[in-house]
């Protein structure tokens, strides 16, 4: 945590890059671990098959009613992590928060620049007029949610599988990484392209990984650290292990 919070120190432009592992030590599980979503059954068909574009235009009912269970958490507070990018941010230390998340925990925090790649649940469209609609009008709404002024199918305006990223919401991202001078990547695992690709455009002079779990970017790393994101940073910004931090 020392070494962390002099890398911290010495930084102008810190850009964090982060993934499900952010979350789930707020209660939100991931997609890919032995309890993640993935690894559930739902009636026989693959989560990641439900989570498709095309799966959602043939069968938005069963759709919604995955994603209404296994997808939303509005009851998951920000944890340590969260607060310290936060509190970084506030500081002038920390440039952006790029996230594969879509939980919106990190404004939920404080943080004000959130790059989000995957979108978030708390927004929501109309596939027809492009009205949009919040997070409660969905939750609220039976079976597939609709329009009120057109008619139209309500989608979250979160990328499925078989959709593209945003070429702004790309754009950002890759801008944010190529100026910080330290990049932070925490709680992924980098398996996830093409999302993990845009940590290539780092140019800067420190790379760090938090990660419970070994990342290809771990052997070009200035400072890896294999265990808790929200301890790590939260410590590190605290400072507990030198007692001369911030308060």
């Amino acid at each position: 945590m020392a070494e962390l919070w002099e890398i911290i120190q010495k930084s102008k432009r810190i850009c964090f890059f982060g993934g499900a592992g952010v979350s789930t030590e707020s209660g939100i599980p991931d997609f890919r671990s032995s309890k993640g979503i993935y690894s559930q059954d739902y009636g026989g068909l693959p989560p990641e098959e439900i989570l498709s574009h095309s799966f959602f235009i043939k069968k938005p009912e069963l759709f919604y009613r995955f994603y209404r269970e296994k997808m939303i958490f509005t009851q998951a507070k920000p944890n340590g992590a969260h607060y310290a990018l936060a509190y970084l941010e506030e500081k002038g230390v920390l440039n952006a928060v790029v996230t594969q998340n879509i939980d919106g925990l990190h404004q939920a925090a404080g943080s004000k620049n959130v790059i989000e790649l995957h979108g978030s649940v708390y927004r929501n469209f109309c596939m027809g007029c492009g009205e949009y609609y919040s997070l409660e009008y969905v939750m609220s709404s039976e079976g597939v949610p609709r329009c009120e002024k057109c008619g139209g199918l309500v989608r979250p305006d979160v990328v499925l599988y078989e959709e593209s990223l945003d070429s702004e919401v790309i754009e950002r991202a890759v801008n944010s990484i190529q100026s910080a001078d330290t990049l932070i990547i925490g709680g992924t695992s980098l398996a996830v392209y093409p999302a993990a690709g845009l940590i290539r455009y780092f140019r800067g002079d420190d790379l760090v990984v938090i990660n419970k779990s070994p990342t290809f970017a771990d052997s070009y790393a200035t400072l890896v650290i294999n265990g808790s994101i929200a301890k790590s940073l939260s410590e590190a910004v605290n400072n507990k292990t030198s007692g001369d931090g911030p308060s």
